[in-house]
């Protein structure tokens, strides 16, 4: 198997048994970012003595008999919202580029470093993670792998591109409304949001406190697990965090799911709807035995209300920017945060009443049912440039309707699981939603495993990126 396709785990073995150096694979890895990335435009920034820094020190450790961890010699990225040591975290923004260097590495970096992965770089994304399809005028836009004329989606667009292009296996992304499920979704790779506060946030820029999360990106669910489990741990610098004790969810991977209760979300869930998204639900709903659940009626006004949120505390954050930087911002960002910032505390309040009810409408579901099913997406990846969305006789607004199904969902914190489903109508893949209660990621990894197994959902490197 090329190193395009390598999978974390397989790299690690083979760095582990000797078969490959983690020098080797880091040299390999630089030298397919630099050659391949142009096309898809995945990294803002490559850390190249880093990278061969880390893999020296892992092959080093090993010479001396010394296990460094799980991801051994593993290439991964981050998007540009994490800090890296002696890397100016720009956000998506040129307003960063006055910052200093960061002098550590951000939680999540740390914790990769410490389980032996190797940092190649930073990736590309929406500006302060405010968008959904990474059209950043100031970095140009992260393109689509499977057709690099249409949006690998956002804000972590160019995190779900570069997995789905082969230039690394993992990444890491945030989540605020949508932006790790919605990039997996388009590139066809998979991608978990966990439940709110179960990794720290340290060392990232905030966006939305109350709504944000991290996760990773990677093209197999044992890549995933493995990656997740690393990220695991208490962190004091990061007061959102609530963390409880977790099992790996990679010992979950081979169990069945005879006893998970598993549901489709109709409703709201059900339109608009383009052809290969309905397919795709349809094709896992068939595979799990999944029956018809209804969404609650309040899903709507939950999305409504996490809309509100994330205007009013997104422009609380950049306040500052809006007074004295305005014109330097993103055209498309700035709209949105001056809107925000014009938000009356009564709706955000009235938001916050609405979020407490979903949620406990959501948590009266859960007491039946173990995993539900919703589309990641309406439709696979569109055109970069455009503007509305045609589907199921609608004509929406595109940039926002890809959080259409995904914002209600992390209004409340759950954790979700996006699923790849390829072909499911034309070349272009497309996600579906795996759904769980608070703190039960380790039922959506069984279900996932358990897809992936029967051949239901996969995430291949891109065909043009083969080799």
């Amino acid at each position: 198997m090329s190193l395009s396709q390598d999978t974390a785990a397989s790299i690690a073995a083979d760095i582990q048994s000797g078969a490959r150096s983690a020098t080797e694979v880091a040299k390999a890895t630089l030298e397919r970012v630099r050659r391949l990335d142009p096309q898809v435009n995945a990294f803002t920034e490559i850390t190249e003595s880093r990278a061969l820094a880390d893999a020296a020190a892992v092959d080093a450790a090993l010479a001396r008999g010394k296990p460094v961890g799980p991801l051994e010699g593993v290439p991964y990225a981050v998007k540009n919202l994490f800090d890296i040591a002696g890397v100016t975290t720009l956000a998506g923004s040129i307003i960063e580029r006055d910052r200093p260097p960061a002098a550590a590495d951000g939680w999540a970096v740390a914790k990769l470093r410490e389980a032996g992965g190797v940092c190649i770089g930073a990736l590309n994304m929406d500006e302060y993670a405010y968008g959904f399809t990474t059209e950043n005028s100031h970095y140009g836009p992260a393109r689509n792998p499977h057709d690099t004329t249409r949006s690998a989606g956002g804000s972590s667009g160019g995190s779900g591109a570069a997995v789905a292009a082969g230039l690394v296996p993992l990444a890491l992304g945030t989540d605020t409304n949508g932006s790790i499920r919605v990039p997996a979704s388009l590139n066809g790779i998979f991608g978990l949001k966990p439940t709110y506060g179960r990794l720290s946030r340290a060392g990232s820029i905030a966006f939305v406190p109350s709504l944000d999360h991290i996760g990773p990106f990677a093209r197999s669910v044992a890549d995933l697990a493995i990656t997740y489990d690393a990220l695991q741990g208490r962190d004091a610098a990061d007061a959102g965090q609530t963390p409880r004790l977790l099992e790996p969810v990679a010992d979950h991977l081979g169990m069945d799911i005879d006893d998970l209760r598993i549901g489709r979300l109709t409703g709201y869930f059900d339109a608009p709807l383009g052809n290969a998204a309905r397919t795709a639900v349809a094709r896992v709903a068939e595979a799990l035995a999944a029956a018809p659940v209804a969404a609650p009626d309040l899903t709507a006004a939950a999305r409504s209300a996490a809309f509100i949120i994330t205007a009013a505390e997104g422009a609380q954050q950049h306040l500052d920017h809006l007074r004295h930087r305005r014109a330097d911002l993103e055209p498309l960002s700035r709209d949105r945060l001056l809107a925000g910032s014009l938000v009356p505390a009564q709706w955000y309040l009235h938001a916050q009443k609405v979020r407490a009810l979903w949620r406990e409408a959501m948590a009266a579901l859960f007491r039946d049912w173990d995993v539900l099913i919703a589309p990641a997406t309406a439709v696979p990846a569109q055109p970069l440039g455009q503007e509305m969305l045609e589907v199921d006789g609608q004509t929406l607004p595109l940039r926002p309707s890809f959080g259409l199904f995904t914002q209600p969902i992390t209004c409340i914190g759950l954790p979700v699981l996006s699923v790849p489903v390829q072909n499911a109508e034309g070349p272009l893949p497309i996600g579906v939603q795996l759904i769980a209660a608070p703190w039960c990621e380790d039922s959506l990894f069984r279900v996932a495993a358990t897809l992936e197994t029967a051949g239901i959902c996969a995430a291949p490197v891109a065909p043009g990126f083969v080799e």
